[in-house]
């Protein structure tokens, strides 16, 4: 549990540091941005100023250094309007018009959109006229530079490529922590099963001399149930890693042989109830594997309820699936637990490795191809989970 904590906290800790970096970036660009803007403002207010003097200018006036100020905006789009609205020139435009109509409706309706943006310079042609007066003017309507929005863009492109490879980099991450899992799981399962193999084979020939020697003990019997569990349980171990071929079995067989080696093992203040529909309900599934999860949710629960309280096992169709509840009345699972119960090394117990749900998620998820989940759960009450399996 403590592992499994450290680890949130790590990813916690990264999603944070990302989202710092990404505000920042997107901070220091919006100031270059607002101060390119804030310098594009100023040189239009002087392109303006260079407009006025050539409107006003005479047959004296050198109108050199206009020109040159004028001729000089080559990336600011700019649209002159007389006070009447209609154009005066134009600068630095992309119109989709083809003909000289369109083109000037195109360029009003820019100009208009300039307008109704706050970029606008309005500059008087008389001399004495100011802004309360009905001298005659023009308005200077202009936009943000090419470079100015591709600037302002550009920090959503870089973070949206970041945070694309960010996603590929924890997928492939995740990938491959996975396929190293399955490796792990799978190397162990197969040892376990090696392992067990000769000792169990050497068992199964002392219980059969036990059985000649004394065929009237009652303890041999029981002690030939525990060495034909332990083959089972070998058995299990093998298939981890293979794709067992799942077979049409009768679910009640399945559950009834699970809660009898469950019953016969837990203490008396556990009761285990088992309801099953009146048709006989079956699921294709790997039976061995599939003991095994019910087993794993029973023990989960006797551990939840302290050894003391009520597991019920219901089967039952629904929607053209099998369905299996376990539910208990243990101390409960928190609504933020509910995902994380079942990742590698997740438990509440003080000693206890954390792979018991894991295991059976991966059975029923990867082997069966179904479903399982915490239905419900309230703390103090008890916590319900549900396998659903294809009948077909």
């Amino acid at each position: 549990m403590q592992w499994y904590d450290r680890i949130r906290q790590v990813k916690f800790l990264l999603v944070v540091m990302a989202i710092v970096i990404a505000v920042g970036s997107l901070i220091i660009s919006n100031y270059l941005v607002r101060d390119l803007a804030l310098g594009e403002h100023q040189n239009m207010e002087v392109w303006a100023e260079a407009m006025r003097t050539l409107n006003n200018a005479d047959e004296n006036t050198d109108v050199t250094l206009v020109l040159k100020v004028l001729n000089g905006n080559n990336t600011i789009p700019v649209i002159v309007q007389y006070k009447s609205g209609e154009i005066h020139s134009y600068r630095n435009l992309s119109l989709k018009a083809s003909n000289a109509a369109d083109s000037t409706r195109e360029v009003k309706q820019m100009a208009e959109d300039m307008r109704q943006g706050g970029r606008v310079i309005r500059i008087y042609l008389n001399e004495g006229a100011s802004q309360g007066a009905d001298g005659d003017f023009m308005e200077i309507c202009y936009d943000d530079s090419i470079m100015l929005k591709r600037l302002s863009s550009y920090p959503y492109i870089q973070l949206g490529v970041v945070l694309i490879f960010v996603v590929v980099a924890i997928f492939a991450l995740l990938s491959s922590k996975k396929a190293e899992q399955n490796k792990v799981w799978v190397g162990l399962s197969k040892e376990t099963a090696h392992q067990l193999g000769t000792p169990i084979s050497s068992l199964m020939a002392w219980v059969e001399i036990l059985k000649e020697t004394y065929p009237h003990d009652e303890l041999i019997p029981e002690m030939d149930k525990d060495v034909k569990r332990l083959e089972m349980i070998a058995e299990r171990f093998s298939k981890i890693g293979s794709l067992p071929e799942p077979r049409e079995e009768l679910l009640a067989t399945v559950l009834e042989h699970v809660i009898d080696y469950i019953s016969r093992r837990t203490s008396n203040k556990v009761s285990i109830r088992c309801l099953l529909p009146e048709y006989p309900l079956k699921a294709y599934m790997c039976a061995p594997l599939f003991e095994w999860v019910i087993e794993n949710l029973c023990k989960n629960a006797i551990d939840a309820m302290g050894g003391q309280g009520c597991i019920t096992v219901t089967a039952f169709e629904d929607a053209g699936k099998v369905v299996v509840e376990v539910a208990d009345t243990g101390k409960g699972i928190s609504k933020n637990h509910f995902q994380t119960v079942f990742s590698p090394g997740f438990t509440t117990k003080k000693r206890g490795w954390g792979l018991g749900l894991s295991l059976a998620k991966r059975i029923v998820e990867e082997y069966h191809k179904g479903r399982i989940f915490v239905k419900r759960s309230e703390i103090g009450v008890g916590t319900t989970f549900r396998v659903e399996l294809k009948k077909y």
